[in-house]
């Protein structure tokens, strides 16, 4: 658990806060703790249906917090193969754990090396440093 912007490494990042593990050809996609940090208290999540392909910087769904309502983007090209279906009973797991049990979906990808593309832990936490 961390207590403020915490960046793990080995996963991979975007400029609009979300996280990407790579699992073979699969991308498992969250928010970033600095996302669910800024979002305050998620209380409404909106996950896609399986079997939606989507398209780089293609919206994923919504995620609304009290203080705000935020897209979430797919940070590559592919199909969704699994929702995190207990995000909508608890949407408060993303503000929890946003790197365990907070995750949003996980994606097949068309192309596995198009996450390469995305930022390193360290090249985030640069970036959040110089904001």
């Amino acid at each position: 658990m961390s207590g403020g912007n915490e960046v793990r490494p080995g996963l991979k990042y975007t400029k609009e806060h979300e996280w990407l593990k790579v699992e073979g050809h699969n991308a498992r996609i969250g928010i970033t703790d600095h996302a669910q940090h800024a979002l305050t208290d998620v209380v409404f999540v909106e996950l896609p249906k399986k079997g939606k392909k989507v398209k780089t910087g293609e919206t994923l769904g919504v995620v609304e917090s009290v203080k705000s309502v935020s897209d979430i983007f797919s940070p590559v090209a592919g199909e969704v193969v699994e929702t995190n279906g207990p995000l909508e009973d608890d949407p408060g797991l993303i503000n929890q754990k946003p790197y365990d049990d907070g995750w949003y979906v996980v994606i097949k990808m068309n192309d596995p090396k198009e996450a390469d593309k995305l930022m390193t832990g360290d090249q985030y936490k640069a970036s959040l440093q110089s904001h």
